[in-house]
């Protein structure tokens, strides 16, 4: 039997022998901003580098304001872009927002030039052209040709050192140019200062500090070339640096080995024969330079290149294996692309020796665990984390110490709630922390303390002057005055109260539970019985007028309206149902959603959405309506369930390059739709149930740490066949349209019985 992985689309097929363990490989194409700004490039599972093209240079400010086409370089590659400006080492999947691609390396022959140029004009500049048929993405490899320069750019990378190979044509200029202004989601004065240190003659070290969406954040460096560079110089753009002390004795600009400032291009100069390859080891650390080097000399300690390659594909392979499907072909690619872009994020924030930059930009050393950053947690807490507990449960515990670490080095003494490069960009509503920590501990996989882990989600569930938390304490809302979110925020703090209610209820904290399960049911204070909506109050009490259940902005909702925030009760369907006027109104109201249509006044408010993201009014492309195709299971119609999870599936995961029908949000997008594929989703993290869905596969074994197999068996599984009949789990009828975590751990056989009619 073969399997697959998938970077992200397919392009072409490099077979390799399933006897070798081994998968077969794809070489995609890399999706556009509606692929949720995913980049193409080389990374390793969770890797600390993520070294990936540019295909533009967009300021996040223009004329003072807001440039709202920097939104589409959120990846910082485009793939309607027709040019490159080099390749960085660092940046974010999926996200609304950006930061990070750190260190943009550049090759060149010809004319030495050190502005990137314009696109429309390449010979401007040092970018190039280039051609979709010249590029190639495998997971941990990218390959591209440079047009304008006829150099072939390679690249891999370890966990944290990137690997460059680029072939040169004969030439007695040739470069390679380090960018030490570029970044993502660039503006005038985001870097705060650069210095680099050139050690030899193919040896560099330095750091740069930036400010942006991480308000503090220094990346340390260690550059090493596998030829000596014949010359090397830099040049300083930073026109408003009034004192410059007495540096001027030196020409800084030529082969001068001590460089600092804010707005630094640095180049180095080779002769080069024809088809020579100069190679490069990029490292990265958080803490100093002398830990980027240690990790350069670690993970690779040679220059070969196809080893560091091999490698890192193996690395993929490992961890795709741990789920093997038989699917139709479009259905295989959507599923490895959906689990390639689950183990990209969060990723690792500790150097070899166990180092990393806390919260308080002091060292620590994580013992016993490996540290990690990017937590886009409002995003990935509905089903990237769960989806971990399954599968990836020994990293999403270090995950959970992590955010232990970084609740114990908050000077708010807060968990994260968008955790970042040493700090916390405060993005987005809710303390969904707790829901990945009390889902952890309820499944048993964290390891550490479980009432300290409580009582930090206590702590943050308290921190009243945080977004309204102390006005929800006291009137169990927020109030509309206070905030331009505050329905969403009171519906996602009650489902995290609710969370941290389920676990102080396991560890036997009676007082905690009664305070936290009855604000759990401050979503009830929002809903008005009049329209059945959640509605916006004011601090009288009354409901806010002038309300418009299809507006997403103005009504007190983050990324989303009244008619999807109105289902936001995952952790208690059953009330929400009676409040709605029982079963079957409930039933009627979903199918609404889900066949409404929206006028094109909707569009204009959204700037992540279009209308490939939405079926009806329900939005896929945004989180906070996951889980509600999945309410039909509460109602006399749960056959609803299985007919609109798999339209989902069909209408909005596709193997194109558009094939997102919003942003994956570091993984969300892409869990949701691994776990509708095997047949069940979380609906409420912090239980131990998972929903019944309507599976997409046609059978799945997956392989867990604990060493036992859990397979999911899908008869008569047809397109038309989206009804379950019959499901059976290890030999016996399932009683319910439920399953239990622990009926998957523990490992055996979930059947499922399809057809083309609904099992009434």
């Amino acid at each position: 039997m073969k399997y697959f992985i998938f970077s992200i689309l397919l392009l072409h097929l490099n077979l390799i022998s399933a006897q070798q363990n081994l998968i077969k490989y794809v070489k995609p194409i890399i999706g556009s901003e509606k692929m949720g700004h995913t980049y193409p490039g080389a990374t390793v599972p969770f890797g600390a580098v993520q070294l990936s093209p540019e295909t533009d240079t967009i300021s996040y400010e223009l004329n003072g304001k807001y440039n709202g086409d920097v939104y589409k370089y959120c990846a910082g590659y485009k793939y309607e872009d027709k040019t490159i400006v080099g390749f960085s080492h660092t940046h974010l999947s999926g996200t609304g927002h950006s930061d990070l691609g750190d260190f943009l390396v550049m090759p060149t022959q010809g004319k030495l030039q050190l502005n990137p140029g314009t696109a429309s004009d390449t010979k401007s500049g040092y970018r190039s052209a280039f051609s979709h048929s010249n590029e190639i993405s495998e997971a941990g490899y990218y390959k591209v040709k440079l047009d304008d320069h006829a150099i072939i750019a390679e690249m891999t990378a370890t966990t944290r050192v990137g690997m460059h190979q680029y072939t040169f044509p004969k030439s007695d200029e040739s470069h390679i140019i380090l960018d030490l202004m570029a970044g993502i989601y660039n503006y005038d004065e985001k870097n705060v200062w650069t210095y680099i240190r050139v050690v030899n003659d193919s040896l560099i070290t330095g750091y740069r500090q930036t400010n942006g969406w991480a308000r503090t954040r220094t990346v340390y460096f260690a550059m090493s070339f596998s030829k000596p560079f014949a010359n090397y110089g830099q040049k300083n753009y930073d026109t408003k640096q009034s004192y410059r002390g007495f540096w001027r004795k030196f020409d800084e600009s030529k082969n001068f080995p001590e460089i600092a400032g804010k707005k630094i291009r640095m180049y180095f100069d080779f002769k080069t024969e024809e088809a020579e390859k100069i190679k490069i080891k990029f490292a990265l650390s958080s803490v100093s330079q002398e830990n980027a080097l240690e990790n350069m000399q670690s993970e690779i300690k040679d220059w070969n290149f196809e080893k560091v390659k091999t490698d890192a594909q193996k690395l993929w392979n490992d961890e795709l294996n741990k789920i093997k499907i038989e699917a139709s072909e479009d259905n295989k690619k959507n599923f490895y692309t959906a689990m390639y872009h689950t183990f990209i994020n969060p990723t690792a924030y500790t150097d070899v020796n166990g180092q990393y930059k806390g919260l308080d930009q002091d060292t620590h050393t994580a013992n016993g665990f490996t540290n990690y950053s990017t937590f886009s947690l409002w995003d990935t807490y509905r089903a990237l984390h769960p989806f971990f507990n399954i599968i990836q449960p020994s990293r999403n515990n270090d995950m959970i110490k992590s955010m232990m670490a970084h609740y114990k080095q908050s000077a708010l003494h807060m968990l994260p709630i968008w955790s970042h490069y040493s700090n916390d960009n405060w993005c987005m509503s809710g303390y969904h922390s707790v829901s990945v920590i009390a889902d952890a501990i309820i499944k048993g996989v964290y390891n550490g303390d479980p009432n300290e882990a409580l009582d930090a989600c206590v702590a943050t569930a308290k921190h009243r002057n945080y977004e309204g938390i102390g006005t929800y304490m006291d009137l169990g809302f927020i109030p509309d005055e206070k905030s331009g979110t505050s329905v969403s925020n009171t519906l996602e703090y009650a489902y995290d109260d609710w969370c941290i209610a389920q676990l102080a209820k396991k560890l036997d904290r009676q007082e905690i539970y009664e305070e936290f399960i009855k604000r759990s049911s401050n979503w009830k204070n929002n809903f008005n019985p009049t329209t059945g909506f959640m509605q916006p109050k004011l601090a009288n009490g009354t409901f806010k007028s002038n309300f418009d259940a299809m507006t997403t902005h103005g009504q007190g909702f983050i990324e989303g309206n009244s008619w999807n925030y109105s289902f936001f009760v995952p952790h208690n369907p059953t009330e929400l149902i009676a409040k709605m006027g029982g079963k079957s109104a409930f039933s009627d109201r979903l199918d609404t959603l889900f066949s409404m249509h929206l006028p094109d006044s909707f569009f204009a408010e959204t700037e992540d959405i279009t209308r490939e993201g939405i079926i009806g009014g329900y939005v896929h492309g945004n989180e906070p309506a996951h889980h509600v195709a999945y309410f039909y299971n509460w109602t006399n119609e749960p056959w609803k369930t299985q007919y609109q999870v798999r339209k989902i599936m069909k209408m909005q995961y596709k193997p194109t390059p558009n094939g997102l029908g919003g942003n994956d949000d570091c993984g969300q997008m892409s869990a949701w739709y691994i776990f509708s594929s095997l047949g069940f989703y979380p609906v409420a993290p912090g239980s131990t149930e998972y929903a019944i869905g309507s599976p997409l596969v046609n059978n799945a074994v997956l392989t867990l740490e604990n060493g036992k197999m859990f397979t999911i068996e899908v008869l008569n599984q047809k397109d038309k066949n989206v009804y379950v009949q019959k499901i059976v789990l290890n030999g016996k009828p399932l009683p319910t349209l439920f399953i239990n975590h622990n009926d998957i751990t523990a490992g055996g056989k979930l059947t499922f019985y399809m057809g083309s009619k609904p099992k009434k």
